[in-house]
């Protein structure tokens, strides 16, 4: 079998146990079958989501069903304006040996997993905060002058209330963009809410099993890097993320009078992995402008800021995306 030959037959049985691993997650996560994929998506790039909703909404079900599924150890962090950097990292403490020495002995925090919840990551302080950064970006912590590295995989779902802001501290820009995607988690649809209570409110609930386990994950991740991408879909990826910095030359006139800061190379990175990643959970061997497009906002949204004037308009984030997608896609159809 050649070299592209495997690479087909790899991507049809990673489909397939996507498959598998979606439908798990959807007896228990019901409905909200876009934030399913977004989720999963992010973690088959090897990157980290922020889910962002009103409470209630699943959020945290979710992030412990998406373990129970992809295999992964989890853990739980409830973000208080009182969390300390130690009670995520660590800390070294003073024991005393077996043959009566003292020594300093290092106790492991909750950020040594595979999957690290970080709910409501925004009620923290800054320097809580930024004790993830370290870990997000190079997979390791310092602590005590050592460099201590992470298992793989390593992912990070936080959550976030956009409603209650008292007490709370909005995560900066460099956090935002260690973010590979975020996630909105809207309310359901009738239906969906139908389909919850009929499928909660009962003696027995649905369970989620196992599809995938660390070495599977890691394997896929590896594999997803490995699937080509079309021209056409890099071309869109690099239009559409340049035309959405203020200054730019491919950028509209309006851009600069309705954004302040835009979206840097690490947003094209993330496209390109994410479109991938989605083909893959399609059935597809190759990402198409359709993947583009459906995921623009997610990698993006928080990589963009709306000037006074927008806001004041306004205007959304969202909204400017949608435009810039119309544009991109007028200037294909015209090409």
């Amino acid at each position: 079998m050649g070299s592209d030959e495997k690479l087909v037959a790899d991507v049809e049985a990673l489909g397939d146990a996507l498959k598998r691993a979606r439908a798990s997650i959807e007896r228990r996560f019901v409905g909200q079958h876009d934030v399913v994929e977004q989720v999963l998506a992010a973690i088959l790039s090897g990157g980290h989501a922020l889910l962002v909703g009103q409470p209630g909404l699943g959020k945290t079900m979710l992030v412990e069903t998406l373990g129970t599924v992809m295999g992964l150890g989890t853990q739980r962090i409830q973000f208080t304006p009182d969390l300390m950097p130690a009670d995520i990292l660590g800390s070294e403490v003073l024991d005393m040996t077996a043959d009566g020495r003292r020594e300093f002995r290092f106790i492991e925090g909750p950020v040594f997993t595979q999957l690290l919840m970080a709910d409501e990551i925004n009620r923290a302080s800054p320097r809580t905060q930024s004790a993830l950064l370290q870990a997000m970006q190079e997979h390791e912590v310092t602590i005590g002058g050592q460099h201590r590295p992470l298992g793989r995989p390593f992912h990070v779902l936080a959550t976030q209330n956009p409603i209650e802001q008292e007490g709370t501290y909005p995560l900066p820009e460099a956090q935002l963009d260690r973010f590979l995607l975020q996630i909105d988690v809207d309310y359901p649809d009738r239906d969906t809410e139908r389909d919850i209570l009929l499928a909660t409110t009962g003696v027995e609930q649905g369970e989620a099993h196992a599809a995938f386990d660390p070495e599977a994950l890691i394997a896929a991740q590896r594999l997803i890097r490995q699937m080509p991408v079309g021209e056409s879909v890099v071309e869109a990826i690099l239009s559409l993320v340049r035309a959405a910095r203020p200054g730019a030359p491919e950028a509209a006139g309006w851009v600069a009078d309705s954004l302040i800061w835009g979206p840097g190379p690490r947003a094209a990175q993330a496209l390109m992995l994410v479109t991938r990643a989605r083909a893959a959970l399609h059935g597809r061997f190759a990402p198409t402008l359709e993947d583009v497009e459906a995921l623009a906002a997610p990698v993006m949204r928080h990589r963009m800021a709306l000037s006074f004037a927008a806001r004041a308009r306004g205007e959304t984030v969202d909204g400017a995306i949608l435009r810039l997608l119309g544009e991109r896609s007028g200037q294909t159809r015209a090409a």
